[in-house]
C-alpha cells in the first residue's frame, strides 16, 4: 500500500513510516469522534451513573459499543461514500421541510452543550489553580475557536489526534484508587436492573449522552474533509476501486474510536462507583462537582487527574460541537464549507463556529441553571436522534444515494437496532418526565 505525494511526485511505503505515523494515517475521524463524545458534560453524566448506582449500571457501556459502532460506521460510509456530510446527503435527497428542522435542533443543542462544557472547564481550573472562573470560560473559549478558525486543517486534525492523548487522565485515575477489579467485572457482564425510576432516566441519560447527533455529523463531514485534503482520495461514487481499502480503514478507525469512548466512560463510572457510591455520596451535579469530591476520599493525586481530564475532553468536544454545527448549516445552506479552506474563502461555516461558541459562552452570564441547561440540550438531542438515525440508515440502504456501496445487512440490523434503542430511550425520558 502507497501514499503518493503530488507536490513532489514521490511514492513512500507505508510500512517504511514511522510507527506513530503509521498509526495515525489509519486513525483518525473516528478516533477524534468517539474520544469527543466523553466531554465535560458526559464525563458528569457518568459520574453522576456511577456515585448513584455504583458498579450495577457499569454494563451499559458494553451494551451501546456495538450499537454506537454501527450508526457511525454508516455515518462514515455515507460521507466517504457520497462526498456530502449528513446533512448535504440529506438536502440532497429529501425535501427542505424535513431537512432545516434538523439542523436548527442540532445547533440549538451543540450550543448548550458547548455553554455547559465551558461552565465545567471553567470550574475544573478554579478547583485546579484557583482565580476567576468567569476568565476561564472566556479564555478557554477563545482558545479552541481560535485554533479551528486560524490553524490550517492540516495542522489541526493532527492535533485533535493527540489531544486525545487527555483520556488517559481517567485511566491513570482508575489506577490510582482501591477497586474491586471483580465487582467491576461482574457490573460489565452482568445486567442488573430496577424499577426505580431514577434507575431508568439514569440509563436514558447515559444512552443519549454516548449515541449523540452530533458524532453522526462530524465523522461524515471529517471523511469530506479527508477527500478534500488528499487529491488522490474521492468519493467512492466516482472512485470505486478505493472502496475496499476506505471501508477497512473505516472500520478499523470507528472500532477502535469507539471503544476507546466507552472504556473512557467505564473508566469515569468504575472511578465514581469505587469511590463516591461506596462512601455514600450520591448526588454529583457536574464532573467538576466529582473531581471535587474524589479529593478527601481518593487523594488530591486522583482528584488533579480528574479534572486536567475534564479540561483536556473539552478541549477536543468544544470544537467537535461547534464543527459539527457549522458542517451541518454550511450544508443545508449551500455555502462553502472545510477546515480546509480559508477563513475569508468559507465565512459562513466559520462565523458559524465563531456564533455557536459565542453563545455557549453567554450563556455561563445568563441566570440559566447549567444542569437545566443540559437537561435540555438532552431533551433536545433525544428528539433529533432517532428520526436523523432513520434517516441516515435509509441513506445508507439506498442504492440511489450510496450505489455498490450499501451497507450489508450486519450493519443494518445494529444500525435499525440503534435506531429503535434511542426512540425508546426518548419515550422513557418523557415519560419520566411526566410528574
Amino acid at each position: 500500500m502507497v501514499l503518493r505525494d503530488a507536490r513532489r511526485n514521490r511514492v513512500t511505503r507505508l510500512d517504511k513510516l514511522p510507527i506513530h505515523k503509521r498509526i495515525l494515517g489509519v486513525l483518525g475521524p473516528g478516533l477524534i469522534t468517539g474520544a469527543s463524545d466523553d466531554d465535560p458534560s458526559g464525563i458528569g453524566t457518568y459520574s453522576q451513573a456511577g456515585a448513584q448506582f455504583g458498579f450495577g449500571i457499569c454494563w451499559i457501556m458494553l451494551f451501546s459499543y456495538p450499537l454506537m459502532v454501527a450508526i457511525q460506521e454508516t455515518s462514515a460510509r455515507v460521507g466517504r461514500t457520497t462526498g456530502h456530510g449528513i446533512a448535504g446527503a440529506i438536502r440532497a435527497h429529501y425535501p427542505g421541510w424535513l431537512l432545516h428542522p434538523v439542523v436548527t435542533l442540532l445547533f440549538l443543542a451543540n450550543t448548550i452543550n458547548i455553554g455547559a462544557d465551558l461552565s465545567a472547564m471553567g470550574d475544573a481550573v478554579q478547583l485546579l489553580i484557583g482565580g476567576p472562573r468567569a476568565v476561564y470560560v472566556v479564555l478557554l473559549a477563545a482558545l479552541c475557536a481560535g485554533l479551528q478558525i486560524f490553524v490550517s486543517y492540516a495542522r489541526y486534525a493532527p492535533l485533535l489526534k493527540w489531544m486525545t492523548l487527555s483520556l488517559f487522565a481517567y485511566f491513570a485515575t482508575l489506577m490510582v484508587i482501591k477497586l474491586d477489579w471483580l465487582e467491576l467485572a461482574r457490573g460489565v457482564l452482568v445486567p442488573s436492573f430496577s424499577s426505580d425510576a431514577e434507575f431508568w432516566t439514569t440509563v436514558v441519560a447515559v444512552l443519549g449522552t454516548t449515541i449523540s447527533p452530533y458524532l453522526f455529523f462530524w465523522q461524515a463531514a471529517q471523511e469530506c474533509e479527508d477527500i478534500r485534503a488528499h487529491p488522490e482520495r474521492q468519493a467512492l461514487r466516482q472512485a470505486p476501486r478505493q472502496g475496499a481499502a476506505a471501508i477497512d480503514r473505516i472500520r478499523a478507525d470507528t472500532y477502535f474510536g469507539m471503544a476507546v469512548s466507552n472504556l473512557v466512560a467505564l473508566a469515569i463510572i468504575a472511578t465514581t462507583a469505587a469511590t463516591l457510591h461506596a462512601d455514600g455520596v450520591r448526588d454529583i451535579r457536574t464532573s467538576a462537582e466529582a473531581a471535587a469530591a474524589l479529593k478527601p476520599l481518593a487523594g488530591d493525586f486522583a482528584a488533579t487527574l480528574f479534572a486536567l481530564g475534564i479540561v483536556g475532553t473539552g478541549m477536543l468536544a468544544i470544537p467537535v460541537l461547534a464543527g459539527s454545527a457549522a458542517y451541518a448549516l454550511a450544508e443545508a445552506r449551500g455555502w462553502p464549507i472545510g477546515l480546509a479552506k480559508q477563513p475569508r474563502h468559507a465565512p459562513g461555516f466559520y462565523g458559524t463556529i465563531a456564533i455557536a461558541t459565542m453563545c455557549g459562552v453567554l450563556l455561563n452570564f445568563l441566570p440559566v441553571d447549567p444542569i437545566r441547561a443540559l437537561f435540555l440540550s438532552a431533551v433536545v438531542n433525544g428528539m433529533v436522534a432517532a428520526p436523523v438515525m432513520a434517516i441516515i440508515m435509509l441513506l445508507a440502504t439506498s442504492k440511489r444515494v450510496m450505489g455498490r456501496f450499501v451497507i450489508g445487512p450486519g450493519l443494518q440490523i445494529f444500525g435499525w437496532t440503534a435506531t429503535a434503542v434511542m426512540a425508546a430511550a426518548t419515550v422513557a425520558m418523557f415519560l419520566a418526565a411526566v410528574p
